[in-house]
Order: structure tokens, then C-alpha cells, then sequence
């Protein structure tokens, strides 16, 4: 009998065993990964209209589910698909189709893939927000005639340094384009510079914008404890790209709701200052000055006391 038991104990724990195993391994990671290649070789890939280098190329760590990828490169028809990504590595491979030549009249001996033999290029660009922050969006937007579709490239700090193509985004049949520029949270504040071009590069605009955010800004007073009449001296650092900061001073009396003060600018080095003369007008007690950059991506501050001397 106890022989029996201690079976029928093995068979039970190995089939918890088997199911607890089937449990674990079950949800398998919800990333796959991406491998793709092209003929001709070379040829930029664009996953969910975002730059992942030149084919051939392995792309890790993609969310499972729908995606868009395309295929780019100059002299080529770009080639798109929407794919679905599952767990595990696949493969993609695309053919891309040559671009017609075209001869341009009065330039004998060019010859310019695909570019046009009508209208002359011209092209515009404007970004819908001169300063954007960490985590938020971006619009841009123009007129394109001459062309069918423009090409959108950034330059900046990070990764965009030596440039990005975005996107090669559509014009309407008003001669407008728009596009979305979503990055996320990855993008390092900085100055950009997004560049619109025809497909053949003959014409571009560009336009200038700054991302703000990532950093920190501090404060500190010169003393903690000053008597009325004197002078204190406030200063920080700022390092979120912002080009100005603004205080607000709280305390006792005409203070209590706040009083601002600023805007001041920052230097070079990421620094900023400024001197409040502590008049007979000030009432005594305790003070706290709070410090943001424009537009409030970061704060600071600090107290401190005023009284007679």
C-alpha cells in the first residue's frame, strides 16, 4: 500500500512539475527580432517611420503585433508593407524597383533619377512649435510644388547628429504635406534642425527648434539669513536647454500669493543669478524662493529668513 502511494505521489509531482513548466515557458517574450536585407544592399529600413540603419540589418527587441516597414534607397522606388511581429526572429527581404531616368532639358549630360521635367521644385517648411519638451510631439509643415512627396531629415545632438531621415512623407493636391514627429522620451534637449527636400535633393528649406527637458534646475541663496536692507544673491544651474528662468518668492505678508520675479537668462555654462535688495518694505520671517526654467520643465528651492539688522 505504500508502495502504491509513493507512485501515485511521483505521478502527481511530475504532472505539477509538467504544468508549472508549461506555465512559465508559455508567455514567451513579446518581443521578436527583425532581419532584414534587400537588393541592391545598402538600403535604408524604416520601422514604424523610424530610422534602424542600412540593410543588411538586425533589428532586436520588437513589440509584438502590427507594424509598418520600408524599405529606401536612392535610385530605387521605396517598398513598404504592414508586418506582424511575433515572438522569435524573421526574416524580410525586398527587391526594390529602379527609379526611370529622366533627362533634364538644358543640362546635357545630367541625368537626375526620377526627377521631374515640369514645374520648377519649390519647397517650404514650418515647425509648429519653435520650443518643444521631453515627451511631447511636433508638427511640421509646408507647401511642395514640383514634387510629389518630400523627404524630412533631422539634425541635432544624440543620435541626429550626422542627420536622419524621418520620413518620405506624401503632397496633397494643394500642394501641402504635414508630418507628426513623435520621439518619445528619447530625444536629448538641444537645437534641431529639420530639413525638407524633393526626392532628388535638387531643393530644400529647413527650419530651427529647440527640445527642453531631461535636466535640472537648482537654486541657492547667498546667505540663509539676511536683515532688511541688504542684498542676497540667488544662483543655479539649469541644465534642461531652457534659455531663461523665472522665480517666485513666497513669504509673509504681500508675499503670500507670490510674487514672480525674472525672466533671467542662462549662460553658456548652464548657470544663471540674480541680487534682490531686502527692503524695509519686506516683512520679517521666513521666505522661500522657487526657481523653473521656461517652460517649467524642471524646479528648485529654497527658504531663508529675513530679519532686522
Amino acid at each position: 500500500m505504500k508502495g502504491t502511494m509513493s507512485w501515485k505521489s511521483v505521478i502527481i509531482i511530475v504532472i505539477v512539475f509538467v504544468f508549472l513548466s508549461g506555465c512559465i515557458s508559455d508567455p514567451v517574450s513579446q518581443k521578436g527580432t527583425l532581419n532584414c536585407t534587400s537588393s541592391p544592399s545598402g538600403s535604408e529600413i524604416y520601422l514604424d517611420n523610424q530610422f534602424h540603419g542600412t540593410t543588411p540589418v538586425t533589428i532586436p527587441d520588437v513589440v509584438a503585433g502590427s507594424h509598418t516597414l520600408e524599405y529606401r534607397h536612392s535610385g530605387y522606388k521605396s517598398w513598404s508593407t504592414v508586418i506582424t511581429v511575433t515572438p522569435g526572429s524573421s526574416n524580410y527581404f525586398a527587391a526594390l524597383a529602379p527609379q526611370t531616368n529622366v533627362q533634364i532639358p538644358g543640362d546635357v549630360g545630367q541625368t537626375i533619377t526620377g526627377a521631374p521635367t515640369q514645374a520648377p521644385v519649390a519647397i517650404t517648411i514650418q515647425a509648429g512649435k519653435k520650443t518643444m519638451i521631453i515627451g511631447d510631439s511636433n508638427i511640421f509643415s509646408g507647401t511642395a510644388s514640383g514634387t510629389n512627396n518630400v523627404l524630412l531629415t533631422l539634425y541635432g545632438p544624440g543620435k541626429y547628429k550626422n542627420g536622419v531621415s524621418l520620413v518620405q512623407q506624401n503632397v496633397n493636391e494643394i500642394d501641402n504635406w504635414n508630418y507628426l514627429w513623435n520621439p518619445g522620451s528619447s530625444v536629448e534637449s538641444g537645437s534641431y534642425t529639420m530639413i525638407v527636400s524633393d526626392p532628388w535633393k535638387t531643393t530644400s528649406d529647413r527650419t530651427e527648434f529647440s527640445v527642453i527637458g531631461g535636466g535640472v534646475v537648482s537654486i541657492s541663496p547667498s546667505t540663509y539669513s539676511a536683515g532688511t536692507g541688504a542684498t542676497m544673491t540667488f544662483s543655479g544651474q539649469c541644465t534642461t536647454g531652457a534659455q531663461n528662468v523665472m522665480l517666485q518668492l513666497y513669504g509673509p505678508g504681500l508675499y503670500t500669493n507670490g510674487k514672480e520675479l525674472g525672466p533671467f537668462s542662462v549662460t553658456a555654462e548652464k548657470t544663471w543669478s540674480f541680487k534682490i535688495n531686502l527692503d524695509s518694505t519686506m516683512p520679517t520671517g521666513v521666505y522661500t524662493m522657487y526657481v523653473y526654467d521656461v517652460p517649467k520643465t524642471s524646479s528648485g528651492s529654497t527658504q531663508f529668513t529675513i530679519g532686522y539688522s
